[in-house]
C-alpha cells in the first residue's frame, strides 16, 4: 500500500490534507501557539464544537470538523508537559498513535502533525522528533494495508532539519 512521510516548512493551517492535528490543551478550548492559530483560522464554529467534547486527557485524541480550514478535519491531541520522566515519551507516542487511529476510523488518508509538546510544554525537539517518527513508523508497520500520507509540518527550519535527520536514521 501507499504510505508516505513528508516533512514541510509551512503553516499547518494552510495545508491541503484530509486532517491536521492540533497540539491542544486539556480543555480543547484554544490556547497559544499552533492551538491558537488553528482556532483562529478555523473560525468560531471550531470552538463551539470543542465545547461539546468535554476536554481531552493527555495522550488521547478527539476529532472535529475543520470548518474554515483547507483540511476537512482537525484531530486534537494533548501532549505531555515535559518532565524528563519515561512517561513523557509514552504519552507523546500515544498522541501520534491515537491521532492516526482516529484518522483510520474516519477514512482519513492524509494527516499533518505539528511538533507536539515542543512549544510551551517544553519537550526537547530532538527527543520529541524521535518519538514522533518512531510512533508513525510503528503505526505504519501495524497498518500496512492502509494508504496514508503523514506530513510533519514544521514552523522553523531547525525543526524541519531535525525531522529530516530523524527520518534518515
Amino acid at each position: 500500500m501507499n504510505q508516505n512521510v513528508l516533512v514541510v516548512l509551512d503553516d499547518i493551517t494552510k495545508l491541503e490534507c484530509d486532517a491536521i492535528v492540533n497540539a491542544a490543551n486539556r480543555t480543547l478550548l484554544g490556547g497559544g501557539g499552533v492551538d491558537g492559530a488553528i482556532h483562529a483560522a478555523a473560525g468560531p464554529e471550531l470552538l463551539e464544537e470543542c465545547r461539546t467534547l468535554g476536554g481531552c486527557k493527555t495522550g488521547e485524541a478527539k476529532i472535529t470538523k475543520g470548518y474554515r480550514l483547507p483540511a476537512q478535519w482537525v484531530i486534537h491531541t494533548v501532549g505531555p508537559v515535559y518532565s524528563g520522566s519515561p512517561d513523557d515519551a509514552h504519552l507523546l507516542a500515544d498522541c501520534y498513535r491515537n491521532s492516526l487511529n482516529l484518522a483510520l476510523e474516519n477514512d482519513i488518508h492524509s494527516i499533518a502533525f505539528p511538533a507536539i509538546s515542543t512549544g510551551v510544554y517544553g519537550y526537547p525537539l530532538k527527543e520529541a522528533t524521535a518519538v514522533a517518527v518512531d510512533a508513525v513508523n510503528e503505526w505504519f508497520d501495524s497498518h500496512k494495508d492502509y494508504p496514508m500520507t503523514v506530513t510533519f509540518c514544521c514552523f522553523s527550519p531547525a525543526a524541519r532539519d531535525t525531522y529530516k535527520l530523524a527520518l534518515n536514521r
